[in-house]
């Protein structure tokens, strides 16, 4: 079997000159691949307490879920603006190319509940703040920030100071 940095396909200068935008798909459109991301992942999470897995909208949705299935614990969706049908939780926020408002169930986070955040890729680190700040919001504890991978460049880690922090794959650059 293949290294998960082998099944990323990276692509320069997009979406702008200067950048390499490393596509997940390619890992996603490969069982082998599949497979070993989120295997690699979830054993990241050996011997954490936590009750939920949140994952954001919509790659995060897709490595979140089988970690929460595969742990039998709770999958809690985070999603842009506007996606989810009861009362909500949301927050503003900047991107590394714009900006962004993401939101939560109020009911999906109750006090004491112990939260990973598992997502796709951490740039600036801007959306897991946010994340961060919802799930506190409503009472919860974030215990770790779990991601495929992570632009080393771009100091996401920074601003989550005081947060675990882990990655399976890290690239030096942005």
């Amino acid at each position: 079997m293949k290294k998960l940095e082998e099944y990323v396909v990276s692509i320069p200068d997009y979406p702008e000159k200067g950048i390499i935008f490393r596509d997940v798909t390619s890992i996603l459109e490969d069982p082998e691949g599949l497979q070993l991301s989120i295997r690699e992942l979830q054993d990241k999470l050996e011997g954490m307490d936590f009750n939920i897995v949140i994952g954001p909208e919509s790659r995060g949705f897709i490595f979140g879920m089988p970690i929460a299935y595969n742990l039998q614990k709770a999958f809690v969706p985070i999603r842009k603006k506007g996606k989810l049908p009861c009362e909500t939780a949301s927050i503003k926020y900047d991107l590394e190319y714009g900006s962004a408002e993401i939101e939560i169930h109020k009911r999906s986070i109750k006090p004491g509940d112990k939260v990973v955040i598992v997502d796709d890729l951490m740039a600036t680190g801007g959306t897991a703040e946010a994340m961060i700040k919802l799930i506190e919001g409503l009472g919860g504890e974030v215990v770790e920030v779990l991601c495929l991978i992570e632009l080393m460049g771009l100091k996401g880690r920074e601003k989550l100071k005081g947060y675990k922090v882990d990655s399976v794959i890290q690239y030096p650059g942005n």
